[in-house]
């Protein structure tokens, strides 16, 4: 049947049919731009779902100021938890609900168990509140079933070693001068300024005059392959008991101990670590600190610190003491210069580690340079150990 239109009607039939058809065509065009965007053969993944059972620092939604959920400070149960003698105004239980809920109350109710509810309480339930232990004190936390499972914060203490290391070595000799700034230190308490890092650091499980070198009983058949020593690392503070002893509410030193972000960084990307997570569970030790320890190691994870030779010479001869802050690994780690010093020679016969092990490599470039590195021994000799051997040579 045939329906009349006017001007009007065809016109506006006629401008509507044109914008379908533009607007198809867009729609097509963005398509195939997409497409061309798209990286050839590789799947555009979908976000990686939240994983409520752990709690990140690193979340943009959680990096606002430490007090909004570490309140009120102390915690109500820091006289508790430490023994008398030994307890300080501290943090050391989990932030309320309320700074929670505020952003995951979907969360809270999700379930007859919440997930959420897992990183602080052992079993979720309205009838049971029984709660981990909070990982400040570490001593107590590290030996819960949480802790033993737990792996290396998501938060890193900022400790600048130059501002600490001449005052902690006046207060090793005059109860007074601790309060005195660096600067201000005579020359003579400076030159014990060494002394100072054995307030912090001593040799872990030392083998003393004991007959066994090794933590466990190594294979018979071990040869040249590494296996864990006594006296390997050097312990590090891994809580506030140090550092409140200067940082409290009685002497004023800023930062202050209610100043969480004063100290605490979120942990920055971190250099490839010459750990064997493999070998250290077959070496089989239970000392968490330890292990912590090893696994941040980026150099050498044969360097003993008990043995002779190393026990004699200042920690400086190795660590540049006045530029270390252990929130940045870059500034923590030994250079291969300090090694040269004993372990590259003029000639492979005058006995240098430096010299066999590449000589080694050159003769066989399957040799794995294991006198020194666990892992790093396998990847190709980098420049800086060649050039120290260089140096060596020419007697520079």
């Amino acid at each position: 049947m045939f329906i009349p239109f006017g001007k009007n009607a065809v016109r506006g039939m006629a401008v509507i049919v044109f914008s379908l058809l533009v607007g198809g065509l867009m729609m097509v065009n963005s398509r195939v731009d997409a497409q061309r965007r798209k990286p050839a053969g590789r799947k555009v993944s979908a976000p990686k779902p939240s994983k409520y059972s752990e709690f990140n620092h690193a979340t943009r939604a959680h990096q606002m100021a430490c007090s909004s959920c570490h309140n009120p400070f102390p915690s109500t149960n820091w006289k508790t938890v430490r023994s008398t003698k030994d307890g300080f105004p501290d943090i050391t239980d989990y932030p309320h609900h309320e700074s929670c809920l505020k952003c995951h109350q979907q969360q809270f109710f999700r379930g007859a168990r919440p997930e959420i509810c897992s990183i602080c309480h052992t079993n979720p339930s309205p009838r049971d509140s029984s709660r981990h232990p909070f990982p400040n004190p570490r001593e107590i936390f590290d030996q819960s079933p949480k802790g033993k499972k737990a792996g290396p914060s998501d938060m890193v203490v900022a400790f600048p070693h130059d501002k600490h290391v001449d005052i902690v070595t006046a207060s090793t000799h005059s109860t007074k001068a601790w309060l005195m700034n660096a600067a201000y230190l005579p020359a003579s308490t400076r030159t014990m300024a060494e002394e100072s890092c054995a307030v912090c650091h001593q040799t872990m499980k030392p083998q003393g005059d004991a007959a066994e070198e090794y933590l466990t009983k190594p294979p018979v058949n071990l040869g040249d392959s590494f296996w864990l020593k006594k006296g390997t690392f050097k312990s590090a503070p891994i809580g506030h008991t140090s550092c409140f002893t200067c940082h409290s509410a009685d002497t004023g030193i800023l930062p202050a101990p209610e100043n969480c972000a004063g100290c605490h960084r979120l942990r920055p990307p971190q250099p490839p670590s010459d750990f064997d997570p493999k070998l250290a569970k077959a070496i089989g030790f239970d000392d968490k600190v330890m292990m912590q320890a090893w696994e941040s190691r980026h150099s050498s994870g044969t360097f003993r610190h008990e043995w002779f030779s190393h026990a004699e010479v200042a920690c400086a001869t190795c660590h540049n003491i006045n530029t270390m802050n252990t929130a940045d690994p870059n500034t923590t780690k030994v250079t291969i210069a300090s090694c040269a010093s004993c372990h590259a020679t003029k000639t492979s016969d005058d006995g240098g580690a430096l010299n066999y092990e590449i000589d080694k490599r050159k003769e066989d470039p399957r040799f794995e340079c294991a006198k020194c590195h666990v892992a790093f021994g396998k990847l190709p000799i980098p420049a800086s150990h060649t050039q120290a051997l260089s140096r060596a040579a020419s007697g520079k």
